[in-house]
């Protein structure tokens, strides 16, 4: 499926992906898996994907080619199954049984591909009393725990946007399992299912705690504990500008320092005297209060106090540490928009755009080239679609959990 022409870089070229295109987490393993150099083909429905922004800015879309197809139509199947017969990959998002009903199932693929590693990423998994059911970020960790470890006591559990159930209990189990399943294929020959539900990995994530709590380290409650905000030299503070400031010294030598810096020396006993902590706590927050966010950042530069200034998005980019040139240089490119993670040290591609020139071609964009066209089973040139192009319109709902 590569384009000719173009040489494809990363521990994973030559790796064959389709992707048949939802929005959250199946997007995002996919990019992952192009952006470590697999050659991903994305598999679009009539009318875009549900996510309702320019796709220029959809960076998932990068590193990956595209056509649409109607799984619906008569020879919709057909084509799709055409581009599986030479993939080692595939990746839905479907709800338990639409794949099969559209006639591009796990059983018809690898009737076809019998080495065809099948990633699906689901909210609840294909099994289970909620199989069945609807669901977004926040209703899938919910019931696993991980959403009530967040947060003040006296307080809702907090909401870390969609980052820990779709991308980190969804998007990361599914390519683990998938390239561990890519593996085994490639000794054996033989192809599997991999299963990645978002509520088994948010539990999976919560394995540590889980065993502290076990063992009687961990209570079950919100904060009140060492890691969840109950302990005061590993929390946040607001500063006299409104902003803050967040501190992790956990053990006893940052800890040391973090109280020398900051000014409060009277309370270096405190550390693991629990009966002290209230105190502890009212005298770290009343020394934060007393100067600027910007100004805390400079006393404690260069110090292992583990503290650190709590940024927002847009002001993360410029941090020093944090700041990475773009993907091309003479580029200006979105924060997200940048070169592949994680990094190799001798498979790193040489640039993220790696299908061929991007010439100044926006930040995002996912053509399929037009003289490329040919080489995808049933798929002609005017088949191709152009990301570029006007915004499709939104489609409610999520391929995780509408057909």
């Amino acid at each position: 499926m590569a384009v000719a022409g173009t040489t494809a870089h990363g521990p994973l070229a030559g790796v064959r992906v389709v992707e048949l295109a939802g929005i959250g987490p199946g997007p995002f393993a996919a990019m992952l898996l192009a952006d470590l150099g697999a050659d991903v083909v994305r598999v679009d429905r009539p009318g875009g994907p549900g996510l309702g922004i320019d796709p220029r800015y959809d960076v998932t879309n990068r590193n990956k080619r595209s056509v649409v197809i109607d799984l619906k139509s008569v020879d919709g199947p057909a084509r799709v199954l055409e581009l599986a017969d030479r993939a080692d990959i595939l990746v839905e998002g479907f709800r338990p049984g639409v794949a099969e009903r559209l006639g591009v199932g796990p059983g018809t693929c690898h009737a076809r591909n019998p080495r065809l590693v099948y990633g699906r990423m689901t909210g609840w998994g294909q099994q289970g009393p909620l199989a069945e059911r609807a669901g977004h970020d926040i209703a899938y960790i919910a019931p696993t725990g991980v959403l009530g470890l967040s947060g003040r006591p006296d307080e809702p559990p907090a909401v870390p946007a969609n980052l820990v159930g779709d991308y980190a209990g969804g998007s990361l189990y599914l390519v683990v399992g998938v390239l561990a399943a890519l593996h085994h294929a490639r000794a054996t020959g033989v192809g599997q299912v991999v299963d990645a539900a978002i509520v088994d990995g948010t539990a999976h994530l919560a394995s540590m705690i889980h065993g502290m709590a076990a063992a009687g380290g961990w209570q079950d409650r919100r904060g009140a504990n060492l890691l969840d905000g109950g302990c005061p030299y590993y929390g946040t503070y607001e500063t006299s500008d409104g902003k803050y400031m967040a501190v992790g010294a956990l053990e006893a030598r940052f800890y040391d320092e973090f109280v020398r810096l900051l000014g409060v020396e009277e309370h270096a006993g405190a550390r693991t005297d629990i009966a002290r902590w209230d105190a502890l706590r009212t005298a770290v927050a009343a020394r934060f209060r007393t100067r600027t966010r910007d100004e805390w950042t400079a006393v404690f530069d260069g110090s292992d106090a583990c503290v650190a200034p709590v940024l927002s998005l847009a002001e993360a980019p410029a941090h020093p540490h944090t700041a990475r040139p773009p993907a091309r240089a003479g580029t200006e490119e979105p924060p997200a928009d940048r070169a592949p993670l994680p990094r190799g040290d001798r498979s790193d591609r040489a640039e993220r755009g790696h299908r061929g020139d991007r010439g100044d071609r926006p930040p995002g964009r996912a053509d399929v080239p037009r003289e490329a066209a040919t080489e995808l089973p049933g798929v002609t040139p005017t088949g191709v679609r152009n990301r570029a192009g006007r915004p499709r319109p939104s489609r409610a709902g999520s391929r995780r959990g509408h057909a």
